[in-house]
Parts: C-alpha cells; sequence; structure tokens
C-alpha cells in the first residue's frame, strides 16, 4: 500500500462534481492544471517573481481520480538553470475515508522559465 511522502506538499485540493466527466472521473485536463499551479507556486518563489510554463517533459496517469479523493501534490526541484527552472510533480490521492487507501495517481515534468514585467526571459535570482 501506498503512503503519502512525508514532507510537506506544495497544494491540497479536493476536486467536485464540475470537475468530473459523465462517469464521475475527474478530467485529465483539470488534474493537468492543479499540476501546474502546485509546480508553478514552487517555482515563482524561487524565481521571486512571475514564470511561465514552457515545457511538459511527460504527463503519466496511472489511477483514475473520484470525486471526494483528497489529492496532495508535491513537488521536488530538479534543477535551476540560468531564467529555468524543472520540477517533479508526484499526485497522491486519499480515497475512502472510512476504509483509506492511498494511490499514486500521475507525476510530471515541467519547466518554468522566470519572466520580467514584459514577458521576456530573466535570470533565476542566486542567494
Amino acid at each position: 500500500m501506498e503512503k503519502l511522502p512525508s514532507k510537506q506538499p506544495a497544494l491540497r485540493v479536493m476536486p467536485m462534481p464540475a470537475d468530473a466527466n459523465q462517469n464521475g472521473d475527474i478530467f485529465g485536463g483539470w488534474i493537468m492544471s492543479q499540476v501546474d499551479v502546485a509546480g508553478g507556486a514552487v517555482a515563482s518563489r524561487l524565481a521571486r517573481g512571475r514564470v511561465a510554463t514552457v515545457a511538459v517533459k511527460e504527463f503519466a496517469f496511472k489511477e483514475p481520480v473520484q470525486i471526494g479523493d483528497l489529492l496532495s501534490f508535491y513537488v521536488e526541484v530538479e534543477r535551476i538553470g540560468t531564467t529555468s527552472i524543472t520540477v517533479t510533480v508526484e499526485v497522491y490521492a486519499e480515497r475512502r475515508p472510512a476504509d483509506p487507501k492511498v494511490v499514486k495517481v500521475t507525476e510530471a515534468t515541467l519547466t518554468y522559465v522566470a519572466i520580467d514585467g514584459a514577458g521576456r526571459p530573466r535570470p533565476v535570482p542566486r542567494d
């Protein structure tokens, strides 16, 4: 049985009926947008400002997500370049509160670029 990672998630959210198709499965696009929110939040904190998503290397769905699953999004920084930040986002679902079960539902690798007010790339600050 899967367990949640011991670190703090970047985002936790519960999908609602409006996020599901006619079978009660959550739309993959909705999950993808939440992955982008979680990854972007970490990247913008590191960039100390705006970032833009420039690439999604891979996106693998392992399990369907249902209405009522509590999703946790864990972000790991893979690389910080001159203007870019690459992260991997892993998503876990906590199911059935009466009989709890944790499953890894998806993971993705995304690259963000730090941008200035005009939308042009800028250096990622180094401390």
